[in-house]
């Protein structure tokens, strides 16, 4: 018994410290996520990019760069951008670009895996989006890209965007609490995912054994980081299996991906695994509602092709300017993550700009609305992720009880 209360007690503290070690992040890049997506809306987007496929994929890539992180977002801007008239490459650009290269995914993975997974993330975001184009050029869906933008509603059910200048809106009262109703909506979207996937992290951390990490990426353990083509492939393939057990999006992936690579999965497979928040069922099936289920299908096979050529090409790049990161420099537990340093400092910065931001969005300027489209969730789905999350907030407080009063 006394050995199950200290791991509580360890998993606790450790989803708890590694929530900590984020949070200053997570501020700052819904802060920067929600400023941007009201001073540089859809419409715009939309005009800028024009019918010029060149053109329309770099600007594609580029306001996918600065849009929201999260999934659900992103799939229904993309669903907008695409039943404009944007090319179905462009619009997969910018959903594998809002997925892969937002800047709040970058700086959290930096907290937790190192600068090396951040370069990984950001060119593997562009690898992608090039694999993509010339699987799409090559493949050459016609029919099912017409059939897919038949099936979309051709009835414009969104509001008007209002012409101001982003300069006029940026000295504007208004504007700036629609940006509170959007960093209150960025929150909203992810913190059962975020609740769910640090607890697990922790859990996984102080009660999963080595030897079922051993077991599921096969040459794992015992300091090896020494690869043969087909066990970096098991693991790329093995990594997107693992992130749809546990779907939990990007960000919440991110703790999890943490201890992956610290119990020895190849830098490809952690790779693969961050990459694969676009081939889960919840994405399938909305884009299923969305485009159809041929067409889901075919974004499925389109975007876990580009993952796996994707995970490989960094995996041997790395390798071979000698550049690959050491597992044993991610630390999971034994942690001190509560001490008065840069961490604690940030946070209590951040945490005052979040209270700024709601005090204008929720009290001085209640009466501004503002809302997005979001894709269509399973509400059974969302019930139970928000049960479980609550169950998760007790386990924690017991943990911390049992830790610091128990053991």
């Amino acid at each position: 018994m006394q050995d199950f209360l200290s791991k509580w007690g360890e998993a606790a503290y450790t989803s708890a410290g590694f929530f900590w070690m984020a949070l200053w992040a997570f501020i700052l890049g819904y802060v920067i996520s929600s400023g941007i997506q009201i001073f540089v809306t859809e419409k715009r987007m939309e005009r800028t990019m024009g019918k010029d496929e060149s053109k329309s994929l770099l600007l594609g890539t580029f306001f996918g760069f600065i849009s929201s992180s999260c999934s659900f977002s992103a799939l229904a801007s993309t669903k907008s951008l695409f039943k404009k008239g944007a090319s179905f490459p462009s619009a997969i650009a910018f959903l594998l670009a809002s997925t892969n290269l937002v800047i709040e995914l970058g700086i959290i993975i930096a907290i937790f895996l190192g600068w090396q997974f951040v370069v990984g993330e950001y060119v593997g975001g562009i690898l992608l989006i090039l694999i993509s184009w010339i699987l799409i050029r090559i493949i050459n869906p016609k029919k099912m890209v017409k059939k897919a933008r038949k099936r979309l509603d051709e009835k414009d059910d969104e509001e008007e965007d209002s012409e101001k200048s982003w300069k006029k809106k940026v000295k504007s009262e208004t504007s700036w609490a629609k940006v509170s109703k959007q960093y209150a909506m960025e929150w909203k979207m992810v913190w059962k995912d975020v609740t769910l996937g640090f607890t697990i992290a922790g859990i996984v951390a102080a009660f999963v054994p080595d030897s079922f990490f051993q077991t599921l990426f096969i040459n794992t353990g015992n300091g090896n980081t020494d690869f043969g083509f087909f066990t970096i492939l098991e693991h790329i393939i093995v990594g997107p299996i693992a992130a749809f057990l546990t779907f939990i999006g990007s960000m919440g992936n991110i703790p999890l991906a943490a201890l992956l690579f610290g119990k020895g999965v190849s830098f490809a497979g952690v790779m693969a695994f961050i990459f694969s928040d676009l081939v889960v069922f919840p994405v399938l099936r909305i884009n299923a509602k969305y485009y159809g289920w041929k067409m889901s299908f075919f974004i499925l096979f389109l975007l876990f092709t580009a993952l796996i050529g994707t995970s490989l090409l960094l995996h041997y790049s790395f390798d071979l300017f000698n550049l690959l990161p050491d597992p044993s420099s991610v630390k999971i537990t034994d942690t001190d993550h509560f001490k008065i340093d840069y961490t604690f400092w940030l946070n209590m910065l951040f945490l005052g700009i979040s209270g700024v931001l709601i005090y204008l969005g929720f009290f001085k300027r209640k009466d501004v609305m503002h809302m997005k489209e979001m894709a269509p969730k399973s509400q059974l789905l969302e019930t139970s992720l928000k049960y479980i999350a609550f169950v998760c907030y007790l386990w924690l407080a017991g943990g911390l009880i049992a830790k610091f009063f128990l053991s």
